[in-house]
This record gives structure tokens, C-alpha cells and sequence, in this order.
């Protein structure tokens, strides 16, 4: 399945919530889904009167809110749940464990990208360093213990720079911890899910995949 390339508030419109996909858009007056609170197209604002929704319904879209917050593909999440599925634990939480373990995630959460979109163009583009070496794959595991840095030569660039101006808006994360100064983090523990800032409903996803 291709990545979409399409509007990023266009996703969240369908979901009917902030996804959080346009940096600091989401938090202004210009946000779509403060202006238009409907699902996109011709019928959005009927589909939004509809009352009967099947279970597999929200189930699908319950998958599809969390794949469009971390960006990306069915065959990514699939692989994701395959791989968490036998561990042990909730298996709901250990997946969005290791979708919050993704670097691109960790440098979004870390402040040092605006969007998890522009956290995968850091990492492609060689600007970030884990353990002191460049990594240019988003979707690499973090574990506990690992510094994550943007590279000394990197710092000055316009994106990161607004985004640390803004990282303070949100509370910060138990179990991440930033050294602003030094552009550097370390994911200090597995993240539980009473500390993932993230309003889905994962367990409808393991009953999806489960059928």
C-alpha cells in the first residue's frame, strides 16, 4: 500500500478528531477541524447524521485513526501487530509500545521535529544519531537506554529550531527524557500506556485482527 501524499487535515476530518499531523496548525484557529468538525467530500456533513454503526466498523476506524497518528502503512502496522501479538502483556498496549517506540516517533515526541512527518524527513536525510550513529531508517525500535541526537551540524536548521520553540506545549513524558541545550533525549523506559498521550480504543484492533 502506497504512503498518502494527500491533505494531512484531511485524514483528520475523517476521524472525526486532531490527529496532530500539522505541527502547530493543530493548536490554532486555523485547524480544519475546528472550522469544518465533518467528514470530508460531498457527503460528509450526511455521513456525520448517520446513526447505525456496525462493531467492524469501529473497528476499521479505530485502525485507521492510530496507522494515520504514526504515518504509516497497512503492511507496517500489520507487521507491528504480527510481531507483538505473541509477547506478553495486553497485547493493544505492547502495540502502541512499538509504534511509540519508532524513531520517528521518539524524535517527534522528543521536540526536535514539529510532526512525526517531519521527524521521517530528519531521519532520512541523515540528521539524526542514535548511540552516536546516524540511523536513516524511521521505523527503527528505540529500547530503553538509547540517547537519541540531532547532529551538531544540524541544529541550526530552521524546522528543528521552531520546534524546540514549541515543544513546550505539550506535558512532558515520563519516560522520555530531553537535554534541550545538548539537542539530545534517551527513552528511559518501555512506555506504558497510562503515559501514551494517544485517545484510541486499541483493544477494537486486536479484536479486528483477531477474527
Amino acid at each position: 500500500m502506497a504512503r498518502y501524499t494527500g491533505p494531512s487535515c484531511r485524514q483528520c476530518r475523517r476521524e472525526g478528531t486532531k490527529l496532530f499531523l500539522k505541527g502547530t496548525k493543530c493548536f490554532t484557529e486555523k485547524c480544519p477541524v475546528e472550522r469544518r468538525p465533518y467528514a470530508p467530500g460531498q457527503h460528509g456533513q450526511a455521513t456525520a447524521r448517520r446513526r447505525k454503526v456496525s462493531e467492524y466498523a469501529k473497528q476499521l476506524r479505530e485502525k485507521q485513526k492510530i496507522k494515520r497518528i504514526y504515518g504509516i502503512s497497512e503492511r507496517q502496522f500489520r507487521n507491528t501487530f504480527e510481531k507483538v501479538a505473541g509477547l506478553q502483556g495486553i497485547t493493544g498496549h505492547n502495540l502502541l509500545a512499538a509504534l511509540e517506540s519508532r524513531l520517528d516517533n521518539i524524535v517527534y515526541r522528543m521536540g526536535f521535529a514539529p510532526s512525526r512527518k517531519a521527524a521521517r524527513q530528519l531521519i532520512r536525510h541523515r540528521h539524526v544519531e542514535v548511540r552516536q550513529r546516524t540511523v536513516d531508517v524511521p521505523s527503527f525500535q528505540v529500547k530503553p537506554g538509547e540517547e537519541i541526537r540531532v547532529k551538531q551540524a544540524s541544529r541550526e536548521m530552521p524546522l528543528v529550531m521552531a520546534a524546540m520553540d514549541q515543544s513546550s506545549r505539550g506535558a512532558p513524558l515520563s519516560w522520555i527524557a530531553v537535554d534541550k541545550e545538548s539537542y539530545s533525549g534517551r527513552m528511559l523506559e518501555k512506555p506504558q500506556r497510562q503515559s501514551i498521550p494517544i485517545a484510541a480504543q486499541e483493544q477494537l484492533v486486536v479484536e479486528l485482527y483477531s477474527k
